[in-house]
C-alpha cells in the first residue's frame, strides 16, 4: 500500500512538473522524513508550482507567504485582538496555521522576520504574547530562495539553514520538457483541476512506513564517519550538526521506501547526502557555501565499511 501511494503522488506530480523526476522524487523524500525544504534556484522554474502541487496531491491545507523587506513576524504568526463583547483579547491566527507552508522568496525578509520561522520548523508550535499555539500536524515549509548574488536579498542565518532537512535544485528543464511545457496546457488551469490522490492522513501511514525501515549497525557507522568527518576536514568552516545526522537517517530511510525497499542500501546515504550536506556546510576562509565538488570529495574520503 506504501509504494501504490507514493506511485500515485509521483505521477500526477510528474505529469504538471515535466522532466524533473529526481527533483520531485527528493521533495518526496523531505516530506516523508518529516522534514521541512528549502528549494534554492532562479525564477521562473517551477518551485512554487512544485510546492503547489505537493499541497494538492495530498490533500493539505495550504498557506502562501509572499516574504518581502516590509514582511513582519506578526503577519506570519498571527496577532491578539481585542473582543470588546467579552472585554479581552483573541488571538487571531496568521497563516502559519496550515499544514504545509510555502515560504516563497524567503530570504527577501529581514533576519527578525525570517526568524518567526524558526520555532515553528522545530517545535510544531508557535507562540505569541506568552500563549502556545500547536500547528497542525502534518505541518511542512517548503521555502524558496532565490540565489544570494540577486539584489534585495539577505542570507538566512546558520540557525535556520539547519532546520531544513534538505536543499534542492530544480534547474531549467531539458529541451525536450520545455517544449511539452510550451506546447501543452498551462500548469495554472492544470493546477485548477488537480484532485488529492492520498489524503493527510496516508502522508502520516508513510510517515510511520519510513520510521520502521531497517538500518544496520554498519551503516548507522557510515553516517557517523560521515558526519564526523565534516568536523575535521580543514576544508570546512564546520561541521554537520546532530540534528544533520538525524536527518541524514531518516532522509535515507525515505528515499528507501520510495524505491519500494525495506532495509537502507548505502547508496540511499549517497542519494542524500549532498541534500543535507551541501546548505550547512561552509567552506573555510571565504564562508562560501560548499560546492558540490566539495561534497563529492568529502563522500569519497569516507569508505562503507
Amino acid at each position: 500500500m506504501p509504494h501504490a501511494h507514493i506511485s500515485r503522488l509521483l505521477d500526477t506530480a510528474n505529469q504538471i512538473i515535466l522532466g524533473k523526476k529526481h527533483a520531485l522524487k527528493l521533495a518526496l523524500t523531505c516530506l516523508i522524513a518529516r522534514g521541512h525544504l528549502l528549494i534554492e534556484d532562479v525564477p521562473g522554474v517551477g518551485k512554487t508550482t512544485l510546492a503547489h502541487v505537493l499541497a494538492q496531491a495530498m490533500g493539505l491545507h495550504f498557506q502562501r507567504i509572499q516574504f518581502t523587506s516590509d514582511l513582519l513576524p506578526a503577519d506570519i504568526i498571527g496577532v491578539s485582538i481585542f473582543d470588546r463583547e467579552n472585554s479581552a483579547f483573541r488571538f487571531a491566527p496568521g497563516p502559519i496555521f496550515a499544514q504545509l507552508i510555502l515560504a516563497d522568496e524567503v530570504n527577501r525578509a529581514t533576519p527578525k522576520t525570517q526568524s518567526a520561522l524558526l520555532e515553528a520548523m522545530e517545535e510544531q508550535q508557535v507562540t505569541a504574547d506568552g500563549q502556545t499555539h500547536p500547528l497542525p500536524d502534518p505541518f511542512f515549509v517548503i521555502a524558496t530562495q532565490n540565489p544570494a548574488n540577486q539584489i534585495g536579498t539577505f542570507p538566512l542565518p546558520e540557525s535556520q539553514l539547519d532546520r531544513f532537512l534538505m536543499r534542492i535544485h530544480i534547474g531549467y528543464p531539458d529541451r525536450s520538457a520545455e517544449r511539452a511545457l510550451l506546447m501543452g496546457e498551462d500548469r495554472r488551469a492544470l493546477l485548477e483541476r488537480l484532485e488529492p490522490v492520498i489524503r493527510p492522513e496516508d502522508l502520516l501511514l508513510l510517515q510511520q512506513a519510513a520510521h520502521s525501515i531497517t538500518i544496520s549497525e554498519a551503516l548507522v557507522d557510515y553516517v557517523q564517519n560521515l558526519v564526523s568527518h565534516t568536523r575535521r576536514d580543514a576544508g570546512f568552516s564546520g561541521g554537520l550538526s546532530p540534528r544533520a545526522g538525524l536527518g541524514l537517517l531518516a532522509a535515507a530511510r525515505a528515499w528507501c521506501l520510495i524505491d519500494g525497499r525495506d532495509h537502507v542500501l548505502p547508496e540511499d546515504i549517497q542519494a542524500v547526502f549532498p541534500h543535507i550536506a551541501g546548505h550547512r556546510l561552509h567552506l573555510a576562509g571565504d564562508g562560501r557555501a560548499a560546492s558540490q565538488d566539495s561534497i563529492e570529495r568529502l563522500m569519497r574520503e569516507v569508505s562503507v565499511r
